[in-house]
């Protein structure tokens, strides 16, 4: 199997160099190397510089000698850069008409089951979002560029305020402020905690829209969009747009874990998207170059629209019904006792005429504090008509609901903060809407704005009671965002606690405390076990839970020494005469692994004396590894012979070499020669 470049010269990196190797032929491309059967190899590839533009991997195979190459399907696959890598602006301009309304929902997916590496248990969070719908001079962020100083509060610190300073500061290029409150902890089922969400409007000046928010704790990680154009080519509005949100760098902080210490970035760098290649104690990090799994997802509804519309694509009941829909008046006459989730939105009507129809919404029961008491009312009906039909009378303006408060104006003392409403639907005679579309009211932050005073952020979510039944503690916190000036310590309280009353004890049977965190594994190495419990809160005979559960761990292999058998005996001295010497061998029973101690000597040699040989000796040759040998005055020897095979293929053998005498003497040393060493000592 062959890759080959077709546009450009490619950096290809062998991975392992028993399967793969370079083409001698085709330098770019790589081969197997070695010839078998086999449905795939592996390299590492390089992607070229930013603007360089698509490049095309071609493979083929070799089958009867014959190259087979497919132009399309999975032999060759085209590459081209990242759409979003490089924030770009819109090609032309918006010809939308009138203004519209969006709702901006935001799904935290960041949790210790998504990401598990190095997940923080206890800080995890979503910071305060912030945005704004505004022109095409004007950019919040954007890949490639720089992080103002309001994005580094964000991505850094989690503070929104001076972000919403600068937004504020462009006048009439922004046209809508987009916040949501932050999030504490990270993740909550939906039952438990609805998603944040915000409106914002759009016209064909300022249809662009941008939003981030900072995954905490991390150096400077976010999350958002940038330049989000919801003016579409048909001069209408885009009625609906989800997108996965994976996380970006500020480029304003090295570190490379969620809780890395601060290491301010200088010079500055560019804002980037997180890859799974970025440093190994990431905790996104993939060796194997895989795609972050997104942490969020964003979802933009289009809500309604004002003024006259001159969109080509006809518009569609859902989106006339949308338009027209009216506010409702929220009455609730459920007992105090039954706990609601927020009401969804209302379903499209059930008419598509002037026929008579109805529309539904609904709402979860979460929790019911008396069991005698019922909680009716989990879902609400209202009459409608089709688009067109209105029924409310001419004069009617119907408006939305206020969108929340915004920052307060100062970070310390008495301010002002606003809050604005749009008019969904103007009256049917033309005349004007008397209806206040923003109010403003006095708020306090850090009451003293002494140089000890500290700048916080906001509240964070509550905590989950610390009961499940009758009345316990919840908690919450906040955090300091801008230390006093003069080095002294925060006065400020950062955390909260008050009562919450969860149903009576003995209306549940079962109760159990949360589960524990996982025990350590019952190995260091290799495979374990490990154990986490919970606690019975109730009487035991009603309750026939699991208190204990059991999982397999692995950790890494554990080390292997090396394994040796008993000493043989020693051989027999190598001379008939003089000094020589003989060995003795063990055998490796045990390769050494995973950083086991290496194996000893398995070969030991030690002198042996004999009788002296009688004659005057010669020098002769030198034989490496072996001593000299001395041969009697007169005595010609043949060279040494080869040595033999070796007697045994594996568990310790011996091999023999010979040499003979040419010319014998009367000398008794004169005579044929035989060495012995061992071989083949590694255990079958």
């Amino acid at each position: 199997m062959c890759g080959c470049v077709l546009l450009f010269f490619v950096c290809f990196k062998i991975i392992d160099e028993d399967e793969t190797q370079f083409m001698t032929n085709c330098p770019p491309a790589v081969t197997e190397s070695t010839p078998r059967r086999r449905t795939r190899i592996q390299v590492l590839w390089t992607a070229p510089p930013s603007g360089t533009g698509c490049v095309i991997l071609k493979a083929s195979i070799v089958q009867k000698r014959v190259i087979y190459f497919q132009d399309e399907g999975s032999l060759t696959v085209r590459l081209c850069e990242k759409e979003g890598e490089a924030t770009q602006a819109p090609a032309i301009e918006c010809c939308a008409c009138g203004t519209a309304k969006y709702r901006l929902t935001f799904y935290g997916n960041w949790s210790e089951k998504v990401h598990p590496k190095d997940y923080p248990r206890r800080a995890n969070h979503w910071s305060a979002l912030i945005g704004a719908s505004h022109s095409r001079s004007y950019v919040l962020w954007e890949y490639g560029g720089y992080a103002s100083e309001g994005v580094r509060q964000v991505a850094e610190f989690g503070s929104p305020i001076k972000m919403e300073e600068e937004i504020r500061q462009k006048g009439d290029e922004v046209l809508t402020v987009i916040k949501t409150k932050a999030q504490w902890p990270a993740w909550q089922p939906l039952n438990l905690r609805a998603a944040p969400s915000a409106e914002f409007s759009v016209d064909r000046t300022r249809h662009l829209m941008s939003f981030l928010t900072m995954l905490g704790p991390s150096p400077d990680w976010n999350v958002g969009l940038s330049g989000e154009d919801l003016c579409t080519k048909e001069c209408g509005w885009v009625q609906r747009l989800e997108t996965d949100l994976i996380p970006w760098d500020a480029g304003t902080d090295s570190g490379v874990t969620y809780e890395s210490p601060n290491k301010p970035t200088a010079p500055q760098e560019k804002i980037r998207p997180l890859t799974s290649l970025d440093h190994p104690q990431s905790p996104f990090y993939d060796p194997e170059g895989g795609a972050i799994t997104p942490v969020a997802r964003v979802v933009v509804e289009r809500i309604a629209r004002k003024g006259e519309q001159c969109n080509v694509v006809p518009d569609t009941i859902d989106d006339i019904v949308a338009d027209i829909g009216q506010e409702e008046t929220e009455t609730d006459d459920t007992p105090e006792t039954c706990i609601y989730s927020g009401w969804s939105p209302w379903s499209a009507c059930s008419s598509s005429t002037c026929e008579k129809g109805r529309r539904m919404r609904q709402r979860m029961l979460k929790a019911q504090l008396d069991l005698s008491m019922p909680c009716p009312h989990t879902q609400d009906f209202q009459p409608c008509m089709g688009p067109g039909c209105s029924r409310e009378e001419p004069s009617t303006c119907m408006m939305s609901e206020w969108i929340s408060w915004s920052a307060c104006s100062v970070s310390c003392g008495m301010g002002m903060r606003s809050r604005e409403r749009y008019v969904k639907q103007y009256p049917e005679d033309g005349s004007l809407c008397q209806l206040n579309t923003e109010e403003t009211e006095k708020c306090v932050v850090n009451d003293e704005c002494s140089p000890s005073s500290c700048v916080v952020t906001e509240w964070g979510e509550w905590d989950p009671c610390s009961v499940t039944c009758g009345i316990g503690m919840r908690r919450r916190e906040r955090m300091v965002k801008m230390p006093p000036i003069d080095g002294s310590m925060c006065k400020t309280e950062v955390a909260e606690v008050e009562k919450c009353m969860m149903p009576e004890c003995h209306t549940i049977p079962c109760m159990l405390s949360p589960w524990s965190d996982w025990s350590e594994c019952s190995v260091t190495c290799g495979r374990g076990i490990r154990t986490r419990q919970r606690m019975l809160k109730s009487d035991p005979a009603e309750c026939t839970e699991e208190l204990e559960q059991t999982e397999k761990c692995m950790l890494p292999e554990c080390p292997v020494d090396c394994m040796v058998s008993e000493w043989s005996e020693w051989s027999e001295c190598n001379k008939t005469c003089g000094k020589g010497h003989t060995i003795r061998t063990r055998m490796i029973k045990v390769e050494p692994q995973f950083g086991g101690s290496f194996c000893p000597e398995t070969i030991q040699r030690k002198k042996c004396k004999l009788r002296k040989c009688r004659r005057k000796p010669i020098k002769e040759e030198e034989v490496p590894g072996w001593s000299v040998c001395f041969i009697p005055s007169g005595c010609r020897m043949h060279p040494w012979s080869s040595w033999t095979e070796c007697t045994k293929p594996c568990g310790g053998g011996i091999q023999e070499r010979f040499r003979g005498a040419k010319k014998r003497t009367k000398s008794k040393g004169c005579k044929d020669r035989k060495e012995i060493r061992a071989c083949n000592s590694r255990e079958c």
